[in-house]
């Protein structure tokens, strides 16, 4: 049983790749089930984002049986996907969890979101059932390992994230925030961060449209903002300088003629959009529009680099770190495998005891003193224990098998007579 990890990220496949992969969070417990359900499948993990779609597996088979049942799942063609495919195995794949959680692997160097997707990751295969031993201790260990990068280096001290390369991008656009009316479109941690980033650099109004009204309207009233319901969404775009998207849906949200209607409102006044999610909300379409600005989370790659200097260091930090954690990861699954040995080492050794005591006994009801009794047991156990190492040691010399011997001697902790 091996460790695999296969999966595409934002390095390797275009957004129109992504999208197709997602898993979004209402089905992933089923998607779970179902892969685990595989006989080369022992555990299951999945972790779905904006920019990554990752399977965490112990099994018997390659990356093969994983690209099949993807295939099947979302009814694509392998070869279609195939291609923007990478994967890992064993301890590779320790280093490389250990990696993303630590934002080390994201688009946004020291990112910290990342760590909260791979908690839900983690969560829904819990639910699901389909994590075991192996793997859920790789999660716990790769949490460890998070928690320690976050708190012996700076990789999180600057404020970059995606919403946050997003804000930057409109104040290069629009030299007053403060006269820009922004509408976020979704609930969730992105379209938060992006909330606080804008009210931070004085956006002068935001609009918080979500499917969920009072999930939209707890947000909006931490950035004295406006809350509607997505389905009043055609009413207010118009009123948008600035619109900013991240939600799970998985068909668009704006569509071309829609943003065109809200453009004539406009006057023709241009609108700043960027799509975040994966799938996408906005229709790529949109972009053919003369007086729309649509960037998705590929095209913030520039913004994003600029803004990544401060966090080298401390990533060079961070890897050192990892290499550690890695180490005492792989000293864990080692030792497991010596468990079994172990095991039945003392089961061996308290059949011997329970074997050597029940004839003490005896011999105290015949009438042997206590003392002649513990003498007998002691030299019995001693006899015991030491028969079976003795013969395979003296077996080994004449064998000439010195690495046994030498394995022994480190094993009993021995030390030489002679000296």
């Amino acid at each position: 049983m091996t460790f695999l990890a296969v999966g595409i990220n934002y390095n390797t496949a275009p957004v129109s790749i992504r999208e197709r992969l997602a898993f979004p969070a209402d089905r992933l417990q089923t998607a779970l089930q179902d892969l685990w359900q595989l006989k080369e499948i022992n555990e299951a993990a999945i972790l779905s984002t904006c920019n990554r779609t990752e399977f965490y597996c112990t099994t018997t088979a390659n990356q093969q049986v994983l690209i099949d049942w993807v295939a099947h799942t979302k009814n694509i063609n392998a070869s279609d996907f195939a291609p923007y495919l990478y994967s890992y195995t064993d301890q590779f794949v320790c280093r490389h969890i250990f990696r993303v959680a630590c934002g080390l692997d994201s688009m946004i160097l020291g990112e910290p979101q990342i760590l909260g997707q791979m908690k839900t990751a983690y969560q829904a295969a819990f639910e699901a059932g389909t994590l075991g031993k192996r793997l859920g201790k790789l999660f716990q260990h790769t949490f460890t390992a998070a928690k320690k990068v976050r708190t012996d280096t700076a990789i999180g001290s600057s404020p970059v994230s995606v919403a946050f390369a997003a804000v930057q991008l409109a104040q290069q656009i629009f030299d007053k925030l403060s006269e820009q009316t922004a509408l976020l479109i979704g609930a969730g941690e992105t379209i938060e961060l992006a909330a606080r980033h804008l009210s931070q650099q004085g956006i002068g109004r935001i609009i918080i449209a979500n499917r969920t009204y009072d999930k939209a309207h707890t947000l909006a009233m931490q950035f004295n903002g406006y809350a509607i319901a997505l389905s009043e969404l055609p009413n207010h775009l118009a009123e948008a300088d600035i619109v900013i998207s991240s939600t799970a849906s998985q068909l668009p949200i704006l569509g071309k003629g829609r943003v065109e209607s809200a453009l004539k409102k406009r006057k023709h006044k241009p609108m700043f959009m960027v799509d975040l999610a994966v799938p996408r909300d906005i229709e790529a379409e949109v972009e053919q529009l003369r007086d729309v600005y649509l960037y998705t989370v590929d095209d913030l790659q520039h913004t994003i680099t600029q803004n990544m200097n401060s966090r080298r260091l401390a990533a060079e930090q961070a890897e050192e770190i990892i290499d550690t954690q890695v180490d005492y990861f792989l000293a864990w699954l080692r030792a497991q495998s010596a468990q079994s040995t172990i095991r039945d080492y003392r089961n061996q050794a308290e059949q011997a005891r329970d074997e050597v005591l029940q004839k003490a006994i005896a011999s105290l009801k015949n009438g042997v003193s206590a003392e002649e009794a513990l003498n007998r047991l002691a030299h019995s156990l001693t006899n015991k224990l030491i028969h079976t190492p003795s013969t395979q040691i003296r077996t080994a010399a004449e064998n000439e098998r010195y690495d046994l011997i030498t394995a022994a001697r480190e094993i009993f902790k021995l030390t030489d007579a002679n000296n």
